[in-house]
């Protein structure tokens, strides 16, 4: 079960970095691995360092997508992007974070939806 669930997110994370290629981001990392866990993408947009989550549902039973980044998702978020940022010594640069939900519904097209700045590191204050 946990390899089937690992293929579909990596399946889904290529979905994602491709249909942000396609948008003129620069991918910089895909599974950003540290001992606090797992970015699914780091890249660059027009000079702006974008963190991406990347949520890919089969089915709407559990929610879908978009309920799956919750308020303990966001906060792991933020200190993964710290992290990040104090690895590779990265001061005064702006930063944001996306989502990319990615819905499969049978017998219909995939939907991929791209939330630009999706909440805020301040507030923490989803903005979907």
């Amino acid at each position: 079960m946990r390899d089937r669930r690992r293929a579909v997110g990596n399946e889904g994370e290529g979905r994602a970095e491709a249909y942000l290629r396609q948008r003129g981001f620069r991918i910089l990392g895909r599974n950003v691995r540290s001992a606090l866990g797992e970015l699914d993408l780091v890249a660059d947009d027009q000079g702006v360092l974008v963190f991406i989550e990347v949520k890919r549902r089969r089915t709407g039973a559990y929610g879908g997508a978009m309920e799956a980044v919750d308020a303990r998702k966001r906060a792991k978020l933020i200190q993964l992007a710290a992290h990040y940022l104090a690895q590779h010594r990265i001061r005064d640069r702006a930063c944001r974070f996306d989502v990319v939900l990615i819905q499969d519904s049978p017998g219909t097209t995939e939907t991929v939806l791209h939330i630009a700045n999706a909440f805020d590191v301040a507030g923490d204050d989803l903005r979907w």
